[in-house]
């Protein structure tokens, strides 16, 4: 798997999971677990975005 394509995977993987852990903060009322998804969705858009870089750097 391309290195490129492998981060764009995780990175949308952690927005996913981000963005659980975020629901479920809201929903039991832990702003400590919503903060924590807040951060892993946005680490993930940044992982899926230099995934995009790359690709379009290796073409």
């Amino acid at each position: 798997m391309k290195s490129s394509t492998k981060d764009q995977a995780e990175g949308m993987f952690h927005e996913v999971k981000g963005r659980v852990k975020e629901i479920a903060g809201k929903l039991s009322d832990n702003p400590k677990l919503e903060g924590e998804g807040t951060g892993e969705k946005v680490a993930g858009k940044i992982q899926g975005k230099i995934g995009e870089l790359k690709k379009v750097l290796e073409q």
